[in-house]
């Protein structure tokens, strides 16, 4: 069982396992009891940090957004342990709240506290910036939520580098809730989204980076190689990284150092990323019970200076 060393989630209070357990497959791909199991097996290895979004699963057939929160709203009353979970919801991109204006932010906090079943969102992100909205009036917005209690800390997602500075710019001179994480897309085989410009103002600024598509849609788990066929929804996407370059090179780097080290291709690439800069919990999600440990071992998995320098290389 993974021990239980937790990080501090950047300028926050809140201590979080490190690997986030990515809820976008609940209410999706893995059904309701399937989501509950693979919950139950988290927070009982030490997990506490689910992520979510409103929009969650609104692009499967049948489903209208908000299916990821239900399931975990469900599973919190049941089990009865709000208290020990962190919770992490998104903005903007849910079919009936789309973009960041005031009232669309409230009204879908609103409709996310209903369904999560809880009185308060532990992390709230904004999913991704709209631009058409400035700055102040989603960090004003976002601010009310916490000021009211409803919202414990804020953070963003898929935001440009000066966008983001904006925003913590003007939460310092005005006095207002200010960002404590960054949900970036970066991993092995995708690190030029975040390293520069984003990951220099994370860093500047003590935010907490808490990257998604940390196993690339599943191509870093090491099931995806040439003439071998994957039955998964994310196969096409995970695939592509099989027609560039850097994707077989990356592969055989995971390889060599998950049989050296004797652990999963997946653990190997989770701890690369938990290693770098800014980064405190990636985030992963498992659609069985199976598929867990090898995220989980990521809290126990240390890689050598060596080894790390190896998987840069050829992720370079």
């Amino acid at each position: 069982m993974p021990s239980l060393t937790l990080r501090t989630l950047g300028s926050s209070d809140f201590e979080v396992f490190p690997l986030a357990l990515g809820g976008n497959v609940f209410g999706w791909t893995a059904d309701r009891a399937q989501s509950f199991a693979v919950l139950d097996a988290y927070a009982a290895a030490g997990g506490n940090f689910v992520d979510t979004a409103d929009t969650y699963s609104s692009w499967a057939p049948g489903n209208e957004g908000g299916e990821s929160e239900t399931v975990i709203g469900d599973w919190l009353a049941a089990r009865g342990n709000r208290a020990d979970i962190v919770v992490a919801t998104k903005v903007g991109s849910h079919p009936q709240y789309p973009g960041l204006s005031a009232a669309n932010i409230k009204a879908a906090a609103e409709a996310s506290l209903r369904r999560l079943r809880t009185d308060h969102i532990d992390l709230y992100y904004t999913h991704r910036d709209d631009p058409s909205v400035p700055v102040e009036e989603i960090i004003t917005a976002l601010d009310e939520l916490v000021r009211s209690g409803k919202v414990r800390a804020i953070a963003a997602s898929n935001i440009s580098a000066e966008r983001l500075q904006e925003s913590l710019d003007f939460s310092d001179r005005e006095g207002l809730a200010r960002y404590v994480a960054l949900q970036p897309h970066y991993n092995l085989v995708s690190r030029d989204t975040y390293e520069g410009p984003l990951q220099d103002v994370a860093s500047r600024s003590g935010l907490a980076a808490v990257p998604y598509w940390a196993l690339a849609s599943g191509f870093l788990t090491g099931k995806y190689r040439p003439g071998v066929e994957v039955d998964s929804a994310r196969a096409g996407a995970a695939g592509a990284h099989l027609e560039s370059e850097r994707g077989p090179r990356v592969l055989a780097a995971l390889d060599e150092v998950a049989r050296a080290r004797g652990a999963e291709v997946a653990t190997v690439a989770l701890a690369w990323l938990a290693s770098r800069p800014t980064v405190a919990a990636p985030i992963a999600s498992a659609r069985t019970v199976e598929q867990l440990p090898a995220l989980l071992r990521v809290a126990d998995l240390e890689l050598t200076d060596e080894e790390l320098a190896r998987l840069t290389r050829a992720s370079a």
